[in-house]
C-alpha cells in the first residue's frame, strides 16, 4: 500500500497530471450534470411541464449553479478574486455561451465532414470543451 502512495502523490500532487482544483472542477460539473438532467426529467415527467419549456429553465438553473460552484468551491481562493462577481459573471455567461455555440456547431457539422456517429462527436467535443472550459475560468474569470 505505502508504494502507492507516493505514485498517487505524484499523480495528485501539484506537479502532477491531476491536483486538487482539477478534482473539484469535475465533481463541481458532475454535480450541475446530475442537477440539470434529474431536474429537467422531473419536471417534464411527474411535473407534467413541456420538456420544450423545461429544458431552457433548468439549463439557466443548472448555469447558476455552476458559477456559484466554481466560484467558491472549485477555484476558491482565500485572498479573493481579481474580479468582482458581476464581473465575473459576464465574463463567465459569455464563456458559456462559446462553449454551448461551439458544441452545437461541432454536433452539427463533424459528424457528416468526418463520416462519423452524431453522439461520437458530441461527447469528444463535449469532454474537449470542458477541459479547454476548465483552463479559461481559471485564467480569465475566477483569477
Amino acid at each position: 500500500m505505502s508504494a502507492t502512495r507516493p505514485a498517487l502523490r505524484t499523480i495528485l500532487g501539484p506537479s502532477g497530471l491531476i491536483n486538487a482544483e482539477m478534482l473539484r472542477y469535475v465533481v463541481g460539473g458532475s454535480f450541475t450534470t446530475v442537477w440539470y438532467v434529474g431536474l429537467t426529467l422531473t419536471l417534464s415527467g411527474p411535473l407534467d411541464v413541456p420538456i420544450q419549456l423545461a429544458i431552457p429553465v433548468c439549463y439557466a438553473t443548472a448555469l447558476m449553479l455552476h458559477f456559484l460552484l466554481q466560484r467558491r468551491f472549485v477555484f476558491r481562493r482565500e485572498a479573493g478574486f481579481a474580479l468582482g462577481r458581476g464581473r465575473q459573471l459576464r465574463r463567465y455567461l459569455s464563456t458559456a455561451l462559446i462553449q454551448y455555440s461551439l458544441a452545437a456547431l461541432c454536433t452539427a457539422t463533424l459528424p457528416t465532414l468526418l463520416h462519423a456517429r452524431e453522439r461520437l462527436v458530441y461527447a469528444v467535443t463535449a469532454l474537449t470543451l470542458a477541459a479547454f472550459t476548465f483552463l479559461i475560468l481559471r485564467a480569465h474569470v475566477f483569477h
